[in-house]
């Protein structure tokens, strides 16, 4: 059987190849669209959401969770859209989707149910740290960290052989998987993450960070976000919270640390809130009609 492997691997041919296999479903460039559309109303935007009834019952479920805590019930899209927001739900929409896009995968390379829970917990405590920073729009960071892996995904689709043999070796030398990847591949799968969203015209927000999860000091555009998916990220491979992959806890960025401000005491109770939202979460996000 000749393997697709011993074409050059590059960044722009793991990109393409994934792109025409897997592309994000017609509805969120519709939603998009509509969203951006000046005379666009909560109900045309209710309207494109309700089309996919899987998504309706993860969205409306996901805004009745713990993870939002509101008081009253959430009981229909249009309801959520006022609350949630415009954007935001955008965002959870776009998590959703990517979800179900990536199927097939090889067991003995990476085990779904754990990527997602490793995946989905990075987006918890990225949204919990954001919050507790007071910005704006806090389902981005909950997107970026959901998203921040999928360049393992495209990786595993296009390359398995090398992924795993990069495994194998990443374990051999009980060296980190990124350090393993950079060095056989001259870029890391954040980088390719990133650039899958790029091709996807996924908004700068969520990519750049996904693109710089590893190295938050090289984001241009979005330093913070970078920063808060780099700490989130490593808060998860300390804490065990699922598997993408990579077996050791990476080097926290200084700089990443000081641009957050966060006081060390807060990582003890941002984890204690954030760990009764993850099974819901998980659940919610992982179940497929």
């Amino acid at each position: 059987m000749g393997s697709p492997d011993r074409r050059p691997i590059t960044l722009e041919r793991l990109v393409d190849e994934t792109n025409t296999v897997y592309s994000l479903p017609l509805f969120y460039e519709k939603l998009s669209e509509t969203i951006n559309h000046p005379r666009s109303s909560v109900a045309d935007i209710a309207r494109i959401i309700t089309e996919d009834q899987g998504l309706t019952a993860r969205l409306l479920r996901l805004a009745n969770s713990p993870l939002f805590g509101y008081h009253t019930r959430v009981d229909s899209i249009t309801k959520a859209v006022t609350i949630i927001g415009t954007q935001q739900l955008r965002d959870l929409a776009l998590a959703a989707s990517v979800m179900g896009v990536f199927r097939g995968i090889p067991e003995e390379l990476i085990t779904m149910a754990s990527f997602w829970k490793h995946s989905i917990a990075c987006g918890i405590i990225a949204r919990a740290i954001a919050t507790w920073r007071r910005e704006l729009n806090v389902e981005r960071f909950f997107v970026a960290g959901i998203l921040h892996d999928v360049g393992q995904l495209v990786m595993c689709t296009s390359i398995p052989e090398t992924v795993r043999e990069m495994l194998l070796e990443s374990r051999r030398r009980e060296t980190l998987h990124r350090a393993v990847e950079y060095g056989r591949l001259g870029f890391d799968h954040a980088a390719v993450g990133g650039a899958l969203l790029r091709k996807w015209k996924i908004p700068a927000n969520i990519a750049e960070p996904v693109a710089c999860h590893h190295s938050p000091n090289g984001a241009e555009q979005f330093p913070l976000e970078a920063a808060i998916i780099h700490l989130a990220d490593i808060i998860c491979q300390a804490m065990e919270f699922g598997f993408s992959g990579e077996r050791f806890v990476p080097p926290l960025a200084p700089a990443a640390w000081e641009r957050l401000g966060l006081p060390a005491s807060m990582l003890a109770v941002i984890i204690r809130q954030t760990e009764p939202q993850l099974e819901e979460t998980f659940s919610i996000l992982t179940e497929w009609p």
